[in-house]
């Protein structure tokens, strides 16, 4: 079979023709259809993560696609895969035939697209966990988005919008502004210092623009950080942000994954009747190497998935 393979960390990735898996107990034998490039892959590939599988290995976290073998599942299963180490703690989904273990793996109904079967765990589960779980985000709230057409920003503005806040949404330009959903009220990124007072915040950029946008996060508010695109390191001055009196709360979605997975029916429903959209770009599995350039470009916008080429 084809795969993708890590020979060096950070090197660019190449395809090998390596052996297919072979059935075995507590184990899933899926054929992939859809592959996810995401910011946990390029974070291993890259070397900053805390682990990564002996190399050379398969990248690859999330994925969907056909069941071929598996004593859990029947064969011809449609199923969405994430989690039991995959592409951390050993070989991962991006190949041909992905070697899973069971708790890994979920069906997935046959109105979802296997792209956005591959695709939508991480930024919806990611947005539903911070707004429910870790901000606790109020109906007639205010919420601030960074972000926001980004793959999790533009989540946490939907579904912050169903929640019934007032949401802020931090948009590049006014182009930008003029996709958001209604309801949201666009901030520039250049106007952050204008936005109104808010009681909670999701910021999925970081660096800087996190630091920037804490001000207007109310005294006894919560400002909930779920990326660092614009820079890993975060400097506060210490005696404003001790005045501002607001909650600075991380998300480790490898902690939460429970909360994450059990939100994922109502997810998968909005998914399918409209609403909820994420956008979803293809790359030919040969095209590895491209989709991990993509994601790491600021302003992108659609999930990055690896279709298979036959």
């Amino acid at each position: 079979m084809k795969a993708v393979r890590v020979h060096a960390l950070g090197v660019a990735p190449r395809i090998d023709v390596i052996e297919a898996p072979r059935p075995a107990r507590g184990r899933t034998i899926v054929e992939m259809q859809a592959a996810t490039v995401g910011h946990i892959d390029r974070t291993v590939w890259s070397g900053n993560f805390v682990q990564h599988p002996p190399i050379p290995y398969i990248p690859g976290v999330e994925a969907a696609g056909i069941v071929r073998s598996s004593e859990r599942f029947a064969v011809g299963d449609r199923v969405w895969m994430r989690g039991g180490g995959l592409g951390i703690g050993h070989d991962g989904t991006w190949c041909e035939w992905i070697d899973a273990p069971d708790e890994a793996i979920e069906e997935l109904p046959d109105a979802v697209s296997m792209p956005l079967g591959s695709a939508f765990f991480s930024p919806c589960a990611l947005a539903w966990v911070a707004l429910h779980e870790v901000a606790r985000v109020q109906p007639g709230e205010h919420l601030l988005v960074t972000g926001a057409r980004g793959a999790v920003g533009s989540i946490a503005v939907q579904l912050g919008l169903a929640l019934g806040a007032r949401v802020h949404a931090v948009v590049r330009d006014a182009g930008q502004a003029q996709t958001l959903p209604a309801g949201a009220t666009p901030v520039l990124g250049d106007r952050l210092a204008d936005a109104a007072a808010c009681d909670a915040r999701v910021d999925t950029v970081g660096g800087s623009v996190l630091a920037a946008a804490l001000p207007r996060v109310v005294p006894g508010g919560r400002a909930v950080r779920v990326g660092h695109t614009a820079g890993q390191d975060l400097l506060l001055e210490l005696p404003t942000f001790l005045q501002r009196d607001a909650a600075l709360l991380p998300v480790n979605m490898m902690r939460r994954d429970a909360a994450g997975r059990s939100a994922v029916p109502e997810l998968l429903a909005r998914l399918v009747d409209g609403r909820l959209s994420l956008d979803v770009k293809t790359f030919a599995l040969h095209e590895a190497d491209g989709a991990l350039a993509c994601i790491a470009q600021r302003g992108h916008r659609a999930r990055a998935v690896l279709v298979p080429t036959h």
